[in-house]
């Protein structure tokens, strides 16, 4: 049988941008539905729902839960043996601001795409793996999925991130958290002040090292923290008092070494002070993002095409940066993660002005927009064996680097 031009990349991608505008009302249902009722790592369970029922809707076989976590899932389909393309989505919030982040863009963008895709039939022209995973914000989602094998025989993993700009990739930093804990002996802080352990001497002590300690950083690293337990009252010698922070720099070696002396900072308030120090890296580390530079180009082609116009890398401020655990997938196979304008640009991520922003119509435009760069983006690898052939030319000369280094 011959399909004609029917099968050829433009009529796909056109075929697959049809089929976004034809179930956009449902996809925007899907966003605000996530927004209006954020729920933080781990506890996502009604927006794992929603994405599920969604794909689930229009014949898409959901697995949930997925690789050994509750809120993850995984839909797969597609002609065995072709190339085979991760979407990958985000539904978590934050704490007291909910979608600060846009992550209800970030799901439903993907699932969007994979809809898409999906609707193409037997013109598919490759495999999509269209994955939930749960916990961007502080949980490393991606990191334990990819321990339990996510990303096994997946040749390239595709995400969106809302943003105040369009841009080809996010800058980011690899991350660490920790968690101190000081246990002093309580006393009364007026009668017998002496007897007392101020385990919040300690907490402050570390504090005001690692202020001392931001001031002989490089330019690429961060230290930044919050002091979460500080006591129960003033005339009582607090034995208890906790602080976390977030480590960041450049790549997992520079981390390492920063993480060094931060530890040396923390341990410092326990010697100082008398207090016994627990400390405890929490969770999993975020690596630097790893972009694959041949599959950006693309995106930014085909989001070019949409009608958004994208910021040069080089007009960025100086040290602009976040960090994401789509660095761990990128260290893994090759991976994008573009930013696509969803608020204003003096509007910045986690604050609550960027939630508003998140449920608006610009947002819903940043969605739809993703849906369809996504898909187009897939296709073109899928089609393109160039494409491939350049994205695992750049991916292994990217790893060859990372280990010299």
């Amino acid at each position: 049988m011959n399909h004609g031009t029917t099968t050829s990349p433009a009529a796909l991608k056109q075929a697959a941008c049809a089929a976004v505008d034809a179930i956009a009302a449902d996809l925007l249902a899907v966003s605000h539905g996530i927004h209006a009722e954020p729920e933080l790592c781990f506890e996502e369970v009604r927006a794992a729902r929603r994405l599920c029922a969604a794909a689930e809707a229009r014949g898409v076989v959901v697995a949930r839960p997925a690789y050994g976590l509750e809120t993850a899932f995984e839909a797969e389909f597609g002609p065995a043996g072709a190339p085979r393309v991760a979407l990958l989505a985000e539904y978590d919030a934050l704490p007291e601001i909910g979608h600060a982040c846009g992550h209800n863009l970030i799901a439903t963008a993907a699932l969007g795409a994979t809809l898409a895709l999906a609707a193409l039939g037997y013109r598919l022209p490759g495999r999509v793996r269209f994955l939930g995973t749960p916990a961007e914000e502080g949980g490393g989602g991606k990191e334990l999925m990819a321990r339990a094998g996510a990303f096994e025989g997946v040749d390239a993993a595709l995400m969106i991130h809302p943003a105040g700009i369009n841009l080809a990739t996010t800058p980011t930093l690899a991350i660490g958290r920790v968690d101190a804990v000081y246990h002093g002996r309580t006393a009364h802080a007026s009668a017998q002040p002496w007897e007392g352990i101020n385990a919040l001497d300690g907490v402050i002590t570390a504090y005001n090292a690692i202020a001392a300690l931001r001031q002989h950083i490089r330019p690429t690293e961060r230290i930044h923290g919050i002091i979460t337990d500080g006591g129960v009252k003033p005339n009582i010698v607090p034995e208890r008092a906790a602080a976390e922070f977030y480590v960041r720099a450049a790549d997992a070696g520079a981390l390492a070494a920063l993480k060094v002396r931060v530890e040396g900072c923390l341990r410092a308030g326990a010697e100082a002070t008398g207090a016994r120090l627990d400390l405890q890296w929490v969770g999993v580390d975020y690596l630097d993002l790893h972009t694959s530079w041949p599959l950006a180009e693309a995106f930014q082609r085909n989001a070019e095409s949409l009608g958004r116009t994208f910021t040069p890398l080089e007009d960025l401020p100086p040290g602009w940066a976040g960090s994401t655990d789509m660095g761990n997938v990128s260290h893994r196979v090759p991976s994008i993660h573009p930013l696509l304008a969803a608020a204003p640009p003096d509007v910045v991520i986690h604050n609550p002005a960027f939630a508003h922003w998140a449920g608006s119509a610009m947002g819903d435009a940043c969605a739809l927009d993703g849906a369809k760069a996504l898909a187009m983006t897939a296709l073109d690898f899928m089609t393109d064996a160039a494409l491939r052939a350049r994205t695992a030319e750049v991916f292994a000369g990217t790893r060859s680097a990372a280990a010299a280094s």
